[in-house]
């Protein structure tokens, strides 16, 4: 003990003794090699390899539909056969020079016999001569004298129902989606003209109808005024078309759901605005009532004229028109090509086979296309961030999208609601890989986070151990030379 200050001398201390004072401090590394290995499993990233080849593979594989073409040779009287080669020429030729042949591989025969059976009727396109253009179910093509009369017309009308423009859809066409909810703003809830275009393209989509009604829903400018010496018109701008929802005002949102939403509006303007007009590009009113909004939905305008103040509801007449207008609206948003000109369907309010045949060839390769991008951007994504995690669950759902790409190109030669149904569940596969919750963690929190979360951690640990440790050799060393000394 010190005598002068009444404390006890430190290294009188059991704990301060240089060896125990070695001992705590080795026990300490101890623990920290120990827990090393420990730290290493635990933190470690799980990257199971990809199957990166198959994708690779798939990026510039395109299907091939094989199509069928018969022409009745009864109804040619004689000249099938030589139709039949020009055609194939024609098309071929076609097939080489337009990308909107690219995925078909037409070819045109002869069928003696003039009734087909079902069997055949689902996988081939019969043509034959009648007194007009029309189609006809199952997958029948009447044509007049006139359009039978040379290769070349035929030709053109092949083109019109087997390979419709797509570029002139592609803005207007909504994202494929597995389900849809159709929102119907109007005054009556009667669906009745709707639900044969429904019925059809369920093969496609599931569909979920809403409908409200809305009162005061008042525009968000003010249309254009025309007057003239008989009459007071007004009238809505291309722009003015634009922005005519007034998101603002109208509350327009669907119930909480996932699913897309389409709407469908039947705007009725105000008694001091009416007749409400579609103007074109030059400023003149145009006789069309109804608007597509590209992804969104259609409107309709509907003018009440000598009977605004006296009228309270909708006829059947006024719905019948609305919902005609609104399946076509619908059709076209979900990317249905309309018949080529000239041509008449026998049942104008449903679509024809060929119609629907072209859609799910569309889609089909839209979702193929979309698996094939969605999985060379899993793909990218893992070669670019290497601290990515790739557990079984990830690397199962793209080797399923890939096993379900080959079957739909194994399924081309069938119809085309099979491919569909593979190439949505490779869309489906693909996707629900691409959004793992294991993998978006480490697009928002990359690696430069990870060392600023655990450098506080173990900087304040690791320094006062390493001068520990650095200040413990020192003293054994400087013991250690005068024991030699000595």
């Amino acid at each position: 003990m010190d005598a002068l200050h009444g404390f006890k001398d430190v290294q009188s201390l059991s704990f301060q003794r240089p060896i125990i004072r070695r001992l705590i401090l080795g026990s300490y590394w101890v623990v920290i090699l120990f827990a090393i290995p420990f730290w290493w499993r635990l933190t470690s990233i799980e990257r199971i390899a990809l199957p990166s080849n198959r994708v690779y593979a798939q990026l510039e594989k395109r299907p091939v539909f094989p199509v069928n073409v018969q022409l009745d040779g009864s109804s040619f009287q004689g000249r099938a056969s030589s139709l039949a080669s020009e055609l194939n020429v024609l098309l071929a030729q076609s097939m080489r020079t337009s990308t909107r042949w690219s995925n078909l591989d037409v070819h045109v025969t002869v069928d003696q016999n003039a009734a087909v059976d079902n069997q055949t009727a689902h996988s081939v396109y019969t043509i034959a001569v009648g007194n007009g253009t029309v189609v006809r179910h199952p997958r029948h093509l009447i044509l007049s004298q006139d359009d039978a009369s040379s290769a070349t017309k035929i030709a053109d009308v092949l083109t019109g129902l087997l390979a419709p423009e797509a570029s002139s859809r592609v803005q207007r066409v909504v994202q494929y989606a597995k389900r849809y909810r159709l929102a119907f703003t109007l005054l009556n809830e009667d669906e009745k003209h709707i639900s044969p275009v429904l019925s059809q393209l369920n093969v496609l989509h599931d569909f979920l109808i809403e409908s409200q009604v809305q009162f005061h829903a008042p525009l968000a400018f003010e249309p254009v005024q025309i007057v003239s010496e008989n009459s007071t018109l007004y009238g809505l701008t291309p722009g003015d078309l634009t922005i005519f929802v007034n998101s603002a005002e109208w509350t327009l949102s669907s119930s909480v759901s996932e699913d897309p939403v389409l709407h469908f509006l039947l705007f009725v303007p105000s008694s001091s605005r009416q007749p409400l007009h579609i103007l074109d590009t030059q400023g003149s009113p145009t006789k069309r009532a109804v608007f597509l909004l590209p992804q969104w939905g259609g409107i309709y305008i509907l003018n009440h004229l000598g009977h605004v103040g006296t009228r309270t509801h909708l006829t059947a007449v006024d719905l019948s028109l609305v919902f005609s207008a609104f399946a076509d609206q619908l059709s076209a948003l979900l990317g249905v090509s309309s018949l080529p000109h000239g041509v008449k369907s026998d049942d104008p309010f449903t679509l024809s086979d060929w119609q629907l045949d072209a859609v799910l060839r569309y889609r089909a390769l839209e979702n193929i296309v979309g698996t094939q991008q969605t999985l060379h951007s899993i793909v990218k994504l893992v070669d670019q961030i290497k601290n990515m995690p790739v557990d079984e669950t990830v690397r199962g759902d793209v080797q399923n999208a890939l096993t379900a790409l080959e079957q739909a190109y194994q399924s081309t030669s069938g119809l085309p609601i099979t491919i569909l149904q593979r190439s949505r569940e490779a869309l489906s596969s693909a996707s629900h890989a691409f959004f793992n919750p294991g993998m978006l963690a480490l697009l928002y929190f990359p690696a430069e986070h990870k060392y600023a979360v655990y450098t506080p951690l173990f900087v304040s640990i690791a320094v006062p151990l390493i001068v520990a440790l650095g200040r413990e050799l020192h003293a054994w060393r400087r013991e250690h030379r005068k024991t030699a000394g000595k």
